[in-house]
């Protein structure tokens, strides 16, 4: 229902992007520019405000700048596809926008004394980033890990959901937010391992099963 729903609401998006994507790209703007503007929004967005306790601000525009994944990857198709060194970019500035969201809630929740959150953070950004390196390990050795119930879109979309309700003062919503997604987080890396184990068990040899 998840990927339903995911797959969906993307096909939603794309309908609204696709005009701002052919105006960038008449502009002169690459999607890789794109890519980079996103990540420094999302920075801006979680150190300079979610890291401060401006939570609500800071969700909406860690939410809005995220939303460029789906931009920059619309304008490359319309270009021609993405390049090698696009895609390398591409998931190379998702890992730092992550980073930087997990890092600026563990450092928020440091300062209100809230051990229990500041280790659900932490936990949400170790296993955020073993779900990435499962499949990117995965995809380099000739198979895939596109399965999972906690891709990138729902881990910022539970997290953000958090940092609002706590700054509208529903106090332990985020704590909440944080566990549930560290629990969903290693779920979804345990699928990936599964789905990894049984192609790979079908592409080797019948004498080395």
């Amino acid at each position: 229902m998840a990927k339903i729903f995911q797959v969906s609401a993307r096909a939603g998006m794309t309908r609204v992007v696709e005009p701002i994507a052919r105006a960038l790209l008449r502009a002169g703007v690459t999607p890789n520019a794109v890519t980079v503007a996103g990540t420094v929004g999302v920075l801006v967005g979680a150190l300079g405000f979610g890291a401060r306790g401006h939570l609500v601000a800071g969700a909406i525009i860690v939410t809005v700048f995220a939303l460029t994944d789906l931009l920059d990857g619309t304008m490359a198709r319309m270009s021609g596809g993405s390049t090698r060194f696009g895609a390398f970019l591409d998931s190379s500035m998702d890992r730092v926008a992550d980073s930087a969201v997990f890092g600026a809630v563990a450092y928020w929740l440091a300062t209100q004394n809230d051990h229990s959150g500041v280790a659900a953070a932490l936990l949400c950004l170790a296993a955020g980033g073993l779900v990435s390196y499962v499949k990117a390990r995965a995809e380099g050795l000739g198979m895939t890990a596109n399965v999972g119930v906690a891709e990138r879109t729902e881990r910022l979309l539970i997290v953000g959901v958090g940092g609002i309700l706590t700054g509208l003062h529903v106090d332990p919503a985020l704590e909440i937010s944080l566990w549930l997604l560290a629990a969903v987080s290693i779920f979804t890396v345990g699928q990936r391992v599964a789905h990894v184990y049984r192609q790979a068990r079908q592409l080797q040899p019948d004498g080395q099963r």
